[in-house]
């Protein structure tokens, strides 16, 4: 019975020093009070009463919030911002020895490297300037963490909470702010509308202009058609009389009129001309010989 005792007791011993290391864990070994050696992850045995685990430390970026801390800034203004740092462990082994408490020392650091910045800023400077604060931190943590195995990746602020008076009179001049912006987009409108309006009215009248320059062209153009047509009927009806006359002319030399008949035609033209409009005629000398023989005749004809 004693030996099942004694045999039990054994394998609990060594059933106890086989460990097993996560993924993204390290277990710092120590043998006899002093460092040894670093377990990574997997499968590890240690020496009964000998090596012992000293510490086991995560590798993943962690995050630590940090409450508000009080600084002043160039201008004498008092404000609490309170960070958030996130930092991973490189070195298990520094990070061990290194330092007794990694978390308050890196929050001390973070809180007088905070106000060693914001020191040399202006109230204006610090509100608007997180991105530059950000950086001029994380640079000075990484340096001071680094003998300690601890890397700093990012350093937000997270809030900046300046005094109630100095709230209040950011917010009134935002407030003012505001309505300069409205009404300048308000006097902006009206400007634009104005403008509209006034090339509208422009437009309309240039248009009005054009459309009455349009019709007096197209008036114009009509107006000119017309006497051309008329022209050209004109010339069209005496280009016809002469046509006639001239189908006459021919008419009668075909016919094999003599010279008295053209005569007593040419009379007949000059009276047709006359139409008893005119006063006075003036007809040629042989055409007035005919006409004295005409009336001769016509006299020897009454008598008869």
């Amino acid at each position: 019975m004693p030996i099942i005792i004694f045999i039990i007791f054994i394998i609990l011993i060594l059933a106890s020093c086989v460990k097993i290391v996560p993924q993204a864990h390290t277990y710092v070994i120590e043998r006899l009070g002093t460092y040894n050696t670093t377990w990574t992850a997997g499968l590890h045995v240690k020496v009964p009463f000998i090596d012992r685990i000293a510490r086991k430390v995560t590798l993943k970026e962690q995050v630590v919030d940090f409450a508000p801390q009080p600084v002043i800034t160039k201008d004498n203004v008092t404000m609490r911002i309170d960070t958030v740092v996130f930092y991973q462990i490189t070195d298990p082994k520094l990070f061990v020895y290194g330092v007794e408490s990694p978390i308050m020392a890196i929050e001390n650091l973070t809180a007088t490297t905070l106000r060693n910045i914001i020191g040399d800023l202006e109230l204006d400077e610090t509100l608007t300037s997180r991105e530059t604060i950000n950086t001029k931190m994380r640079a000075t943590l990484d340096e001071a963490t680094d003998p300690w195995g601890i890397k700093v990746n990012r350093v937000e602020l997270k809030n900046i909470i300046p005094p109630s008076a100095i709230q209040d009179a950011m917010e009134k001049q935002m407030k003012a702010e505001r309505e300069r912006r409205e009404q300048i987009l308000i006097a902006e409108g009206e400007k634009k509308s104005a403008i509209l309006r006034a090339e509208g009215h422009k437009e309309s009248k240039i248009l009005e202009a054009e459309a009455d320059k349009t019709a007096a062209i197209l008036k114009a153009e009509a107006a000119k058609e017309a006497k051309i047509r008329e022209a050209e009927g004109e010339a069209q009806a005496i280009l016809s009389i002469k046509q006639a006359e001239a189908d006459g002319i021919k008419f009668l030399k075909e016919a094999g009129a003599d010279a008295s008949v053209i005569q007593l035609k040419s009379l007949d033209a000059f009276a047709k001309a006359a139409d008893g409009k005119a006063t006075k005629i003036i007809i040629p000398s042989d055409i007035q010989g005919m006409a004295g023989a005409v009336k001769s005749l016509v006299e020897v004809a009454k008598e008869d």
